[in-house]
């Protein structure tokens, strides 16, 4: 009988099949969702003081509409109170607070407050509507519940976002770089008021003719 000792193998198959190895399972890595952009933040001073106040609790509108109060001679407190309910789009997600305080700011600079017989109307009209215009060409929306996302969960521009236009609009208007645009407006609301009158009268006169 052979006294030469057992190779490694021969132990193994004395001693029983080798147990298996096992190895804990790992995770698969998680995706890595890329992080949401920030948006730039504006260097307007305007648009500064507004997001300032912002940062404050003073509502959109109340975050843009105030910041121009000392320039306009206006009592913050008291426009503060006005424009609450402008807030969160009227409190239903409708228009912007934002939009309404621009509005707001212009009726302050153009009205007239003639009581009796008020002539300033027009140029406030023309001056909100292109104050709005350019707000909407920018962002795409001036109905707080669309720039929010809220039902295509896609954000078009964010609370602090919209002070921030609304009050840079502001502030460029107040500083007259948009005159130009209002009396082009202005003269082209001229031109279709003679037209309209023109046509009135070739009209009353034709029906005198007819009658004679």
């Amino acid at each position: 009988m052979s006294d030469a000792k057992a190779t490694p193998a021969a132990e193994t198959s004395a001693a029983g099949a080798v147990p298996a190895v096992t190895t804990k399972a790992t995770a698969p890595a998680a995706a890595v969702v890329p992080a949401k952009p920030k948006e730039p933040r504006s260097d307007n001073p305007d648009a500064i003081h507004a997001v300032a106040r912002h940062h404050k609790k003073y509502n959109c509108a109340q975050a843009v509409a105030c910041s121009f109060c000392e320039r306009l001679g206006r009592n913050e407190k008291e426009v503060f109170q006005l424009m609450e309910g402008f807030g969160f789009g009227m409190g239903s997600m409708e228009t912007c607070g934002a939009v309404s305080a621009m509005a707001a700011v212009v009726g302050m600079k153009e009205s007239d407050g003639n009581l009796d017989n008020p002539a300033s109307k027009k140029r406030s009209y023309r001056a909100a509507k292109e104050l709005i215009r350019r707000f909407e060409e920018k962002n795409g929306s001036v109905i707080c519940r669309q720039l929010k996302g809220v039902d295509t969960k896609k954000v078009l521009r964010s609370c602090n976002g919209c002070v921030e236009d609304a009050a840079e609009l502001v502030g460029r208007y107040l500083n007259g770089e948009f005159d130009a645009v209002f009396e082009e407006a202005a003269r082209k609301e001229a031109a279709k008021e003679t037209a309209r009158k023109a046509t009135k009268e070739g009209a009353a006169q034709a029906s005198a003719r007819q009658a004679e």
